[in-house]
């Protein structure tokens, strides 16, 4: 009976100790996921009001935007969203140098 006792305590610390280790890493990438997403809605937004804003039509900008949504409609990890922001920080700029060359800023 004694070396039960020893097993089960055995197994109640390992137990614990990969629990300590591990909770913390799956909340940090839940956390990280969540910016990175986070990140990509604001990109997303951000091209969208450039859009709106111009009255030219960017073909390569609309591809990168409907690819940026396409991304976050479909969701997925880092990479994803990462490439979602990416794609939709490409097409802002894009919109917003059309809307210079309309406006003459640029």
């Amino acid at each position: 009976m004694g070396w039960l006792v020893w097993v089960v305590g055995a197994a109640v610390l390992v137990g614990a100790g990969f629990g300590a280790a591990y909770l913390p890493r799956t909340r940090a990438r839940a956390q990280q996921v969540r910016v990175a997403w986070s990140n990509a809605r604001a990109a997303v937004d951000s091209a969208a009001i450039s859009r709106d804003a111009t009255r030219h039509t960017v073909p390569r900008a609309e591809e990168l935007f409907t690819r940026a949504e396409l991304l976050v409609a479909h969701g997925g990890g880092v990479n994803a969203a990462t490439e979602a922001a990416h794609c939709a920080s490409r097409a802002d700029r894009l919109w917003r140098a059309a809307a210079g060359e309309e406006t003459g800023d640029e």
